[in-house]
């Protein structure tokens, strides 16, 4: 019988947000798709818990495209109805229009650094930032350079990207390693 690991408290119980703890959060991304992925649900996260995200992850997938951002950038009245219709996403007309504004912002961005992982990954020097957290209850909510980050992607056209979901952003996609020191986790992202 395999030994039961130690693990981020926030997961708990629950075997998607275990597989999500193990295989994805904190592992850093540089793929232009999978960023985008990530902050398109991070954007609609905004107000709600991730398990409600993680829950409808799939049908976010299908209902955008498999997260195509360059078609998602092209979206037309017809296809925000069907969004806002769709009950299998988070339907909230203001997400849905930004997240069409940001495959816009998202492609400019790609034109001026070669890839948004380039322009994203340089906030932190191109190497994640390793957290020392004893308890998941350490981990900050913001930080300066989350704010500074915000503002930036803001200033570019980009929206429902406030502090605390980019610091959420930077901690799914592995900018920020804020496994707690217990976690087997921890050592190898």
């Amino acid at each position: 019988m395999e030994e039961e690991k130690s693990r981020c408290s926030w997961c708990g119980t629950d075997p998607l947000y275990v597989k999500y703890h193990d295989e994805e959060w904190g592992v850093p991304v540089r793929d232009d798709k999978t960023l985008f992925e990530f902050l398109i649900l991070e954007t609609f996260q905004a107000g709600l818990s991730w398990i409600t995200i993680l829950r409808k992850r799939e049908n976010f997938r299908e209902a955008f495209d498999g997260f195509d951002y360059k078609k998602i950038a092209e979206y037309d009245q017809s296809k925000i109805d069907e969004l806002l219709q769709n009950e299998g996403i988070i339907r909230n007309k203001l997400k849905v229009h930004s997240a069409i504004s940001n495959a816009q912002a998202f492609m400019q961005v790609q034109n001026e650094f070669g890839s948004f992982s380039n322009y994203i990954w340089e906030f932190v020097d191109n190497k994640p930032i390793k957290n020392k957290l004893i308890s998941h209850k350490d981990a900050a909510a913001t930080t300066p350079l989350s704010d500074t980050i915000s503002k930036d992607l803001k200033k570019r056209g980009f929206k429902f990207v406030g502090s605390t979901v980019i610091y959420a952003h930077m901690q799914a996609t592995g900018m920020i390693n804020d496994h707690v020191k217990s976690c087997f986790r921890y050592n190898e992202v």
